[in-house]
């Protein structure tokens, strides 16, 4: 039986007769249909509007098998894995009692003392919950308090010791232990999501964790472990992002690109990449923080459907400070959610066979072998230091770019605010402050308004202001803090700012294009008033001096800006308006400057805050 049979053939030049006819009617620019449609990332892959077989870029393998496309284990379903940064064992067996399957304990004096991981481990079966560690220079402490605590129950522990080899003679050392008596866990974690939260792209991402994996093996064959056996104390940490299809084509080639150095390194059947997959902390808002639960589902998904072994979702309010245990029980659902009811962990690589996750999955091997190349060249991950933060840099530059025209839209922030959502309050978190984000109107933030500008717009604050250094000197960012930051502005005034817009002519004729200043404005903190529906100059600037607004938008339709708008404009400048925009395209007497769908959004929020005499 043939599923096709009954339907006409199609072919791609078909196609492309039925898009341009289209294309032409919307008025969008000629061309052939896959250039006008087409989209770059941000690693310069060209993402097209239609895949067919012919786009397959050749067998992708099997799941379990070499070169590991499709996964590296033949078993569906993944680790549900809690990260938890304070001393609290009734959290930790919450967790565990309901769903979770795997800890992940940040270690360090501003987190769990590394002292008291046999109390926050004192009801936990090690037999059955691997332990994932994160500690820093206190790993080897860290490291044996876990074997001392495993050894006094007479059991084995299982998990990452979250060492490092290529750092120094103790994470060969614990290694060396782990391939000997403990089959269960491995040593070393290559963590690939400080070069994400720094803004990196997904190929950046990738070479350098393949670079940094590399490093780790050097160090662990120098150190007497074989080939093999370093490959088997190795472990990845990738973002996840609510981008799905750019995180499932991550996973997926973040193992391709293994099984080559595993390949040539001589022991292909040792290249299965171990993956654990973290969802984004730079997609996470302050503002509107329940829009990340739907971030993180999508995040989760990608995760799943791209073979993570291990999976862990963010609580949705982790940037606000200490997440509490409705986030934490939320974040664990969704994971069940997916494994259980949707059926996620029953199939194995769903996404295998689309040609568009093919191609797109081979594209960006290439171009991350293709960086990988590049840093192994400049002497390795250690001393590519300036060539990696450079690259990302850039990357980072461009994002924040498409950020403040919203060409990378962010709902709740730079799209769809709401100046009136109820905030959400969290204790500090031991590894930052709480979040300055997220006050009632009028009323100000914990810890006062965020003073003067980062030196790099998007880059997460410490106290004195300069950007928060992570790993390797990369920056921490977070994509909605630019918008934030103006919000947290406008919320610790003792009034908040306003802008006033002049709309023209009757609801119809006014309402698209003033729901579209307002929301710009809003976004960055400041209301909006309307002046109603009318076309007299005289009243509209008589409410514009009620409002006692200072800056003024125009919003109308073309039809009436030609009849009204300089009018207007000139009625506006002399009721005291320092500033008069207009939101649409064309040049009017009295006008200074324009919104339009892809303006620069924060361009015009800074320079509104500027004529409306806030300090920045």
């Amino acid at each position: 039986m043939e599923l096709a049979a009954g339907f006409a053939s199609i072919s791609r030049d078909d196609w492309r007769a039925l898009a341009a006819e289209v294309l032409r009617k919307s008025g969008a620019e000629a061309g052939a249909p896959e250039e006008v449609l087409s989209r770059t990332t941000y690693d310069g892959i060209t993402v097209a509007p239609l895949y067919d077989a012919d786009d397959l870029p050749g067998d992708p393998g099997m799941p379990g098998a070499t070169p590991y496309v499709r996964g590296s284990a033949t078993a569906a379903g993944w680790d549900v894995r809690q990260r938890h940064a304070v001393a609290d064992p009734e959290a930790v067996l919450a967790d565990l009692e309901n769903g979770v399957t795997s800890l992940w304990l940040v270690v360090g004096p501003d987190a769990i003392p590394a002292g008291e991981l046999g109390t926050v481990l004192q009801d936990v079966y090690l037999d059955l919950a691997p332990v994932v560690l994160e500690a820093g220079e206190l790993t080897a402490e860290a490291a044996e308090a876990l074997f001392e605590l495993a050894a006094a129950r007479d059991v084995t522990p299982s998990g990452n010791l979250g060492a490092s080899a290529a750092r120094g003679p103790a994470g060969i050392e614990l290694a060396r232990r782990c391939a000997a008596g403990f089959p269960g866990l491995r040593a070393v974690t290559v963590d690939a999501t400080p070069y994400h939260d720094a803004g990196g792209s997904d190929a950046e991402e990738l070479a350098c964790s393949i670079a940094a994996g590399v490093a780790e093996l050097r160090a662990l064959t120098g150190g007497g472990l074989s080939a093999g056996q370093a490959l088997g104390q190795i472990e990845f940490r990738y973002a996840a992002t609510a981008d799905q299809f750019a995180t499932i084509a991550k996973l997926r080639a973040a193992r391709r690109l293994w099984a080559r150095v595993a390949e040539v390194c001589g022991v292909p059947e040792a290249g299965g990449q171990r993956q654990h997959a973290v969802t984004s902390a730079a997609m996470m808002t302050a503002r509107d923080p329940w829009v990340n639960l739907l971030r993180t589902t999508l995040a989760c998904f990608a995760a799943g459907v791209g073979g993570a072994q291990a999976v862990t979702v963010r609580p949705f309010d982790a940037c606000l400070g200490l997440p509490d245990a409705f986030s934490r029980r939320i974040a664990r659902n969704t994971q069940s959610l997916l494994l259980e009811e949707s059926g996620l962990g029953r199939v194995l690589d769903p996404a295998g066979g689309s040609w568009y996750v093919e191609r797109r999955t081979a594209d960006l091997a290439e171009a991350a072998w293709t960086f990988f190349q590049e840093i192994e060249a400049a002497g390795g991950i250690a001393a590519a230091g300036d060539l990696v933060a450079g690259r990302i840099a850039a990357t980072r530059e461009r994002r924040a770019d498409d950020i403040a025209h919203r060409r990378f839209p962010i709902t709740g922030v730079s799209e769809f605010p709401d100046l009136h959502e109820r905030p959400l309050r969290r204790p500090a978190s031991p590894e930052g402050p709480p979040s300055e984000s997220g006050a009632p109107q009028g009323g100000a933030p914990q810890g006062g308004a965020p003073q003067g500008g980062a030196p790099e717009e998007g880059a997460r604050l410490r106290e004195g202001g300069g950007p928060l250094a992570g790993r390797d000197g990369l920056p921490v960012i977070r994509y909605a803090e630019p918008f934030e930051r103006l919000r947290d502005l406008a919320d610790a005034l003792p009034e908040r700012p306003k802008v006033f817009l002049a709309t023209i002519g009757p609801l119809s004729a006014h309402t698209a294009r003033a729901a579209f200043a307002a929301n710009l404005f809003q976004a960055g903190g400041l209301a909006t008033e309307t002046s109603g529906q009318g076309t007299d100059p005289e009243q509209i600037a008589t409410a514009f001096a009620v409002s006692g607004a200072s800056v003024a938008c125009l919003c109308s339709s073309d039809k009436l800006y030609a009849q009204h708008a300089a009018a207007v404009a000139t009625a506006l400048r002399k009721a005291g308006a320092r500033k008069v925009w207009l939101a649409g395209k064309g040049h009017y007497e009295g006008v200074d400057a324009n919104l339009h769908a892809g303006c620069d959004a924060l361009a015009v929020l800074h320079e509104t805050y500027d004529d409306l005499e806030v300090t920045r």
